[in-house]
Formats: C-alpha cells, sequence, structure tokens
C-alpha cells in the first residue's frame, strides 16, 4: 500500500493503514517533506505498480478529488477501517475512504469513495453520504440524513434525522442542522448563513 499524503491527516492514515497493511511508501507534492513517522517521502509518480492499493490522505475535500483526477484509472484504492470502529456489516464503504477510531457506522449507511468519518464520527441507519465528503471528529448524522458531494460536516455538529445537506456545503463545528441545506451554503450554528440565508427566504 502506498499512502498519498504526508501531513497531519497523512500521519493519523499511515498509523491506521499499518494496521492492515504494509506501507510500502508515502508520496507528496510538498518537496520539503522528507520524512514522516519514518518513511521516506517522494513526489508522486508518473506511473505506477498495477498492483499497488494508493490511499489519498489529504484532509482538503477539493485537493482529495483533485489528487485522485491525477491518478492512472488502473489503480485502486485501499478502503481503511480502525479496528475500534463500528461498521455494520449491512453497510457500504466505499473506495479510498478512511473511518477512524471509535467511528460508528450503523445498518444500511451507504458512504461513498475518498471519505473521511473522522475520529469518534456517528452515521446513523439509512444515511447517505456522498463522494469526497469529511465527517470531523464527533460529527453525528442521525438516521437516514443525507450529504452531498465534497461537504464538510465540523467538529461535534448534529444533523437531525432525515435532513438532506447537498453538495460542498461548509456546517461549522459544534452546529444542529434541522432543516435542508442547498448546494455550497453554509451553517453556522443553528442556521443558513450570509446570502444562504437571504437566498431561502
Amino acid at each position: 500500500m502506498y499512502v498519498f499524503g504526508a501531513s497531519g491527516h497523512g500521519k493519523a492514515v499511515i498509523e491506521i493503514a499499518e494496521f492492515q497493511d504494509k506501507v510500502e511508501g508515502v508520496f507528496d507534492d510538498d518537496p520539503s517533506r522528507e520524512e514522516v513517522l519514518g518513511y521516506r517521502v517522494s513526489q508522486l509518480p508518473d506511473t505506477f505498480n498495477a498492483n499497488a492499493l494508493l490511499f489519498i490522505a489529504i484532509g482538503d475535500n477539493r485537493i482529495r478529488k483533485e489528487v485522485a483526477g491525477r491518478v492512472p484509472n488502473y489503480i485502486d484504492y485501499a478502503t481503511l477501517i480502525h479496528p475500534s470502529a463500528l461498521v455494520s456489516k449491512r453497510s457500504f464503504v466505499g473506495l479510498g475512504t478512511v473511518v477512524m477510531e471509535g467511528a460508528v457506522i450503523k445498518v444500511h449507511a451507504s458512504i461513498g469513495k475518498q471519505v473521511i468519518i473522522n475520529t469518534c464520527a456517528s452515521v446513523d441507519h439509512d444515511c447517505y453520504v456522498g463522494d469526497y465528503v469529511h465527517l470531523a471528529p464527533r460529527a453525528t448524522l442521525c438516521g437516514g440524513a443525507s450529504v452531498g458531494e465534497g461537504t464538510m460536516v465540523g467538529a461535534g455538529s448534529v444533523v437531525v434525522p432525515g435532513i438532506k445537506i447537498a453538495s460542498w456545503c461548509k456546517i461549522g463545528a459544534g452546529s444542529v442542522v434541522t432543516k435542508d441545506v442547498p448546494d455550497g451554503a453554509t451553517w453556522i450554528g443553528s442556521g443558513l448563513k450570509n446570502k444562504d440565508t437571504e437566498r431561502l427566504r
């Protein structure tokens, strides 16, 4: 297995990867990063071993998607699940996704590709999480909630049952989301902010 990303999120991913497989190498675009957790860091190569698994350990959702677009189509992605996470056998977790320490994914939840389910985050029954989403530590999706592509759900946030958050939204840390959120909107605390609020009146 190879890991792309040698920053803080990369360190967290490498430790989880070590539970599942041997980490053969670490890549990063930043030439100043030469070593992480004892691994030599190099630039992303133009060609890969076709039998290798890759994991993109980039915390920023847009950059993670951009890097995925640079990877050859023949490369397979690893899916990483920490041993302490509780993942229903009747859920679905997409390729390139990481499920971190203490996270919970319940029955019939569907998690897309290249998603971060961070420390102690909770995805309840029948939830949908799109590609390139990040559920920050202790974020909670209650039953039947959905989150669209690229959205960031901040630490300690709660999304109440059945709520639909669209694509590339930002949910502030500690928020309680009680209404549907449109594409590209920002929700902080208990409501939509700035132009998003005006648009929905």
